[in-house]
């Protein structure tokens, strides 16, 4: 096997320049030699590094990113936090070069050949599209080499896009982490409760893909390289999705909430982001409610199979701003109002009215 650092024969565990996780030389550490207690009755070995272990550690990378935005700053960050170092990193935009400087202050600024060459394990934490490009500047510029660890954050692609590096020797991994990011240190925290989808070409890099997520505190979960696709879908639609439906609800709070006048909504006449305040609770115990029951957590009109309460929140959705029209508020309120009566016995009538057969 070859190690981080390229040097073939030489375990994941020990650390570039010949020495072990432990600090003790290569040469000596995993010997045959037989340590033994001086003029000891029962000759017994002696751990001659008290207090540490012969098992496998993970080896304590050089880390280079490509490039500091937002996902790539936080993984970053926890990989530091995990003991790792990031060597260097690209960072063109103005915003990029402000997180190196408050969240990586240690970490150089340098360009991309520059950073693929002192890196041990190379993040590439670039927006999907640009993802091919920035591969196959890596792979001409030849500054990679073999046996470095390159792993990226896409989450539709898995190991087959790194196909370019992978065949110059590199050990190809895909780490998506399914949490969003702001760009603050928050995000870095938020990785310590998050699932990560792991892809590798085989039972050793997915040993290392979990290593390494492991020890920024996530969970790894494997993905099939067919299925990254399908996952990424997945994602998209229940947190993107989730911002999209969260905001017509507070546009159609807001009106309801003008129409009665703001001032006079509150007893202390408080008004300043009312609808977000309402709704918070009622989202926040709706979704923990889903994810522990399921669709049996579904309450409300559908549930209870009242179309004419339905036809009404239609009619009152056309009416605001924003509501009435193919791509409106009351067309997506119909649609998942269809999606959620398929998790339930639905009367005919609200069938008819949810697909449009009624007037």
């Amino acid at each position: 096997m070859t190690s981080p650092t390229g040097d073939p024969g030489v375990p994941f565990a020990r650390q570039a320049g010949g020495r072990d996780a432990s600090g003790a030389d290569a040469g000596d550490a995993f010997g045959d030699d037989v340590y033994l207690e001086s003029g000891a009755t029962l000759r017994r070995p002696v751990d001659p590094f008290p207090g540490t272990s012969n098992l496998p550690a993970p080896a304590r990378l050089t880390v280079g990113i490509v490039s500091a935005g937002r996902v790539g700053t936080a993984v970053g960050e926890a990989l530091e936090k995990a003991g790792h170092v990031v060597g260097a990193v690209v960072a063109r935009s103005t915003a990029s070069r402000r997180r190196v400087a408050e969240r990586l202050p240690d970490s150089e600024i340098l360009g991309l050949g520059a950073v693929v060459a002192r890196s041990e394990l190379l993040l590439l934490s670039v927006p999907d599209t640009e993802l091919p490009g920035v591969i196959d500047q890596i792979a001409d510029s030849g500054a990679l080499r073999p046996g470095t660890i390159v792993a990226h954050t896409a989450g539709a692609h898995g190991v087959g896009i790194l196909a370019p590096l992978t065949a110059r020797g590199a050990l190809g991994l895909a780490l998506h982490p399914a949490m969003t990011f702001v760009g603050t240190a928050e995000d870095t925290a938020r990785l310590t409760n998050a699932c990560f989808a792991v892809t590798a070409e085989d039972a050793v890099g997915e040993a290392i893909a979990s290593s390494l997520v492991l020890e920024m505190g996530g969970e790894p979960v494997r993905i099939a390289e067919s299925d990254r696709t399908l996952y990424h879908a997945a994602l998209a639609h229940g947190a993107n999705h989730l911002i999209a439906l969260v905001s017509d609800a507070v546009a159609a709070l807001n009106a309801a909430i003008d129409h009665s006048g703001r001032d006079a909504a509150t007893v202390d006449g408080h008004g300043a982001r009312l609808a977000e305040r309402i709704l918070a609770p009622l989202v926040k115990a709706s979704l923990n409610n889903v994810l522990e029951l399921g669709p049996a957590a579904l309450t409300g009109p559908v549930a209870r199979g009242d179309s004419a309460a339905v036809r009404r929140h239609l009619e009152a959705l056309r009416a605001i701003r924003g509501g009435d029209g193919e791509h409106g508020i009351a067309e997506s309120y119909r649609t998942m109002a269809r999606r959620a009566a398929e998790t339930t016995d639905a009367p005919r009538a609200l069938l008819d009215l949810l697909e449009g057969r009624s007037a």
